[in-house]
């Protein structure tokens, strides 16, 4: 039973990380701001993976707002990986 639930969890977790995706139709009449970089850029491992076996899912969205979407990206993955803060965290010796 805990098997299933915890599948069952997995798979909606999938959907909702993949439901504001780049490259959805969402950014067709507008463009994708800081905001959405920042997330684009958390769920960037997501979407990557995602993008190897649908052509529907892009990792960057094109329509952006420039430099702003840019920087959220960037953001968004150095919060997700860990930005430099684990190379800070060394032992001196």
């Amino acid at each position: 039973m805990k098997k299933n639930l915890h599948f069952i969890l997995f798979i909606l977790l999938v959907f909702f990380l993949t439901s504001c995706a780049p490259g959805n139709e969402k950014f067709v009449e507008g463009v994708a701001g800081f905001w959405m970089g920042l997330w684009h850029g958390f769920i960037s491992l997501f979407t990557f993976i995602i993008s190897l076996f649908n052509d529907g899912v892009k990792v960057y969205e094109v329509s952006n707002s420039g430099h702003l979407y840019d920087l959220g990206f960037i953001i968004g993955i150095s919060i997700f990986y860990g930005g430099g803060s684990k190379s800070s965290c060394r032992k001196w010796k």
